[in-house]
């Protein structure tokens, strides 16, 4: 009776079909939700990263002078270059 009800296959009577279907679908979804975690992780630290750079407020666009206070203040320019560029834009 029980190998009637199965039809002496399992899986819902699809039997090694079912079993692949089954494991297909698993699989995907699994990898499917680790993809979006990593993109989600990713969006997030970009914005982050993009915040750290230029940390200014709203939609403007920093100043000349902003951006130039931000690469000295990382060390990409030296005081002297900083200096002559600071002159540069008065």
């Amino acid at each position: 009776m029980i190998g009637g009800m199965m039809n002496g296959f399992g899986f819902g009577g699809f039997g090694w079909i079912g079993l692949i279907l089954n494991l297909v679908i698993t699989i995907g979804l699994i990898v499917g939700i680790v993809v979006l975690v990593v993109w989600l992780v990713r969006r997030f630290a970009a914005s982050q990263q993009e915040n750290a750079i230029f940390p200014y407020q709203g939609d403007t666009q920093p100043t000349p002078r902003e951006i130039l206070q931000t690469r000295y203040a990382r060390g990409e320019i030296s005081r002297d270059e900083y200096q002559q560029m600071l002159s540069d834009l008065i």
